[in-house]
C-alpha cells in the first residue's frame, strides 16, 4: 500500500513498461489534465447555461506536445471534458500529469492507474514542483518551465539514461523558446474560452504569493511579433470568442505592454475585432489612462485584479505596497469606465485583520461599495515557498499544507480564533452572493461599467442565446430570484443596452457562486 496526503490506494500491480520499441514503432505519450474540484472558479453551474464542459483547455500540455518529438504518437484526456477510459492508458507508453494544487485529487487517481496498469508515469506542473516531499507513483519528475527541463529528460530519454527529478535550478529561459500549442489535441466546442500566454514574473512581493518565487520577479515577455503569432495560429485553427491571457499579471512590465498592444489594435481592427480578451493585472493599472484606453481598442473586457482586504494595515503586513498606495474604489471604478469589468480577489486572515473591531463586516461593505459582482472571497492559504510559508514556519504556526482552493481549510494558526474565523469567512460568503446583495452590486457595476461592444466579436451565437433562454427559464421562471432577474434585464435594456450580454453572464455567474457559497457553508 503506498500512502499520498493521507488517502490509501494499491501500488502498481505491475512494475513499469520497459521502453524498449520495436525499430519503425513510435513513442505513444498520454497527456492527462486531472479533474478541479466545484469551486467558484470552476463555474461548473453556469457551464451547464452555455452546453461547454469546461471554461480552459490545458495550455501547458497543448504546448508541451510540440515540446516532445514530431515521431511521437500522442493523444490527451482533459478529465473536466471526458472520462479517462482504461483504453485510453492501455494504449500509451508513457503517462503525462501536469496539474494545478487543486487538482491533486484528481492526480493522485490519475498516477495509480498508470501504475496499475504498469505505464511509465512523468509528472510536471506547479503541482509537483511546489511539493516537497514526492508523490508516490510517479517515475520522473520535469518540474518547473518546461523550455529547460523538458529538453534535458528527451535528450536522457534518447540515451536511454532517464533520472528522477530534472529541476530548473532558477535559469529563467526567454519565452521566444515557447512553441504554439498543439489545438489539434482538443476540440473547441468542449470549452467557452481559449488561452494563451504573453509573459511570466511579477515585479511585486506579496507575502502570500508564489508567482515571483515560480517564475521571477523579472518579468519576461513574448515579442509582439510571436504574440501575433500566436493568435494568428488560434483563428487559423478555427476558434472565434473569447480568449485568456493567463499572465499572472499581464501588465508586470507596463512599458513593454504599452508598446505591443498597438499591433494587437491593429491585428483585432484587420480581422474584424474576432475576439474578446480577459487577464489579470495589479491595481497599477488604473494609473495609466493611455494602457486603459489601447486595452479597450484591444477590445479587453475583463480583469481580475486582486484587491485583498479593506485594512491598510494587512496590506503593509503581506506587502501589497502597490494597493496602499492608490484608492482601491476609485480605481476599480475608473478601469470600469474603459469597459473592463473587474473581477477581484479578497482573502480573509491576515494577522492584522484581528486588530479591527469587525473584519468580516468590513470586507463585506468593502466588496458592496466596490461593486464588483465577481468577487472571489478566500481564507488566506499557505503555498509553498513563499515568504507567508517561510515566516509562519519560523513562528511555529504552520500546519497541514493546502490542496488548492481554500474553502474552509486552515493551513496556519491564525490571530483571530480559527472557529471565529472561519463562521466569519462564511459570513462573508453568504451575505455578498446572497440574491439581494449580488443583484445590488450587478446595479452598482452597471452605474460605472461603459461597455465597448461597438468593438465586437460577432453577432451573438448559438451558446449566448441558449444561455439566455435557458436563464429565462431556471431563474426567470423557476427559482426565488425571478422578480431581481426580470427588474435587472428590462433595466439594463432600457439604460445601457450594450451592457445586455455582460449582464446575463453575470446573473448566471451569480446562480453558480450562490451554489458554492452554500456548499462551503454546508461542508464547513
Amino acid at each position: 500500500m503506498g500512502i499520498i496526503g493521507g488517502v490509501f490506494f494499491p501500488m502498481a500491480s505491475r512494475p513499469p513498461k520497459i521502453l524498449n520499441l520495436k525499430e519503425g514503432s513510435k513513442t505513444k505519450v498520454l497527456m492527462t489534465y486531472p479533474e478541479y474540484p466545484d469551486t467558484f472558479w470552476s463555474f461548473r453551474r453556469a457551464l451547464s447555461f452555455t452546453g461547454k464542459k469546461a471554461v480552459f483547455p490545458p495550455l501547458g500540455l497543448l504546448t508541451v506536445s510540440n515540446m516532445l518529438p514530431s515521431d511521437w504518437e500522442k493523444k490527451l484526456v482533459d478529465l473536466n471534458v471526458m472520462k479517462l477510459r482504461d483504453s485510453d492508458i492501455e494504449w500509451a507508453d508513457i503517462v503525462m500529469v501536469s496539474a494545478m494544487i487543486v487538482q491533486e485529487e484528481s492526480a493522485e487517481k490519475i498516477i495509480s492507474r498508470a501504475k496499475a496498469a504498469g505505464k511509465t508515469v512523468i509528472a510536471g506542473g506547479p503541482l509537483f514542483t511546489n511539493q516537497k516531499e514526492e508523490t508516490a507513483g510517479v517515475d520522473h519528475f520535469v518540474l518547473g518551465e518546461a523550455e529547460v527541463t523538458l529538453p534535458r529528460f528527451l535528450a536522457d530519454f534518447a540515451r536511454g539514461e532517464t533520472r528522477r527529478r530534472y529541476e530548473q535550478n532558477g535559469e529563467w529561459p526567454s519565452l521566444e523558446l515557447t512553441p504554439l500549442p498543439d489545438w489539434s489535441l482538443i476540440d473547441f466546442r468542449d470549452y467557452t474560452t481559449m488561452a494563451i500566454q504573453n509573459s511570466r514574473g511579477c515585479p511585486h512581493k506579496c507575502e502570500f504569493c508564489d508567482i515571483r518565487i515560480t517564475f521571477g520577479q523579472k518579468p519576461r515577455l513574448k515579442a509582439a511579433e510571436q504574440l501575433i503569432a500566436e493568435i494568428q495560429h488560434l483563428y487559423d485553427a478555427g476558434w472565434r470568442g473569447t480568449i485568456f491571457i493567463v499572465d499572472d499579471n499581464f501588465i508586470g512590465n507596463i512599458p513593454k505592454i504599452k508598446a505591443m498592444l498597438p499591433a494587437l489594435v491593429e491585428w483585432q481592427s484587420r480581422h474584424g475585432y474576432p475576439y474578446k480578451f480577459m487577464t489579470e493585472a495589479d491595481i497599477r493599472l488604473a494609473e495609466h489612462p493611455d494602457l486603459m484606453a489601447l486595452m479597450s481598442s484591444a477590445n479587453f473586457y475583463k480583469v481580475f485584479i486582486g484587491i485583498e482586504t479593506p485594512s491598510q494595515e494587512s496590506l503593509r503586513e503581506c506587502a501589497k505596497l502597490q494597493n496602499v498606495k492608490v484608492n482601491p474604489l476609485q480605481a476599480v471604478q475608473t478601469i470600469m469606465t474603459y469597459g473592463m469589468n473587474v473581477m477581484i480577489g479578497v482573502i480573509v486572515g491576515f494577522d492584522a485583520d484581528a486588530k479591527r473591531q469587525d473584519i468580516f463586516a468590513d470586507h463585506i461593505e468593502y466588496i458592496k461599495e466596490l461593486g464588483t459582482p465577481a468577487a472571489m472571497v478566500g481564507l488566506l492559504a499557505v503555498l509553498p515557498n513563499t515568504d507567508l510559508e517561510k515566516r509562519l514556519s519560523e513562528e511555529g504556526r504552520l500546519l497541514e499544507r493546502t490542496r488548492g482552493e481554500n474553502a474552509g481549510q486552515l493551513t496556519f494558526v491564525p490571530t483571530i480564533p480559527a472557529e471565529k474565523l472561519i463562521a466569519g469567512y462564511h459570513q462573508v460568503l453568504q451575505t455578498i452572493y446572497s440574491p439581494q446583495i449580488y443583484y445590488q452590486r450587478v446595479e452598482e457595476f452597471l452605474r460605472h461599467y461603459r461597455p465597448t461592444v461597438r468593438k465586437s466579436v460577432g453577432r451573438h451565437n448559438l451558446r449566448d442565446i441558449r444561455a439566455l433562454f435557458l436563464s429565462m427559464f431556471r431563474i426567470g421562471l423557476f427559482s426565488r430570484n425571478a422578480f431581481r432577474y426580470w427588474r435587472m434585464l428590462i433595466k439594463v435594456l432600457m439604460t445601457k443596452p450594450k451592457a445586455f450580454s455582460e449582464t446575463v453572464e453575470l446573473i448566471i455567474w451569480g446562480w453558480h457562486f450562490e451554489s458554492v457559497a452554500h456548499r462551503i457553508a454546508r461542508e464547513g
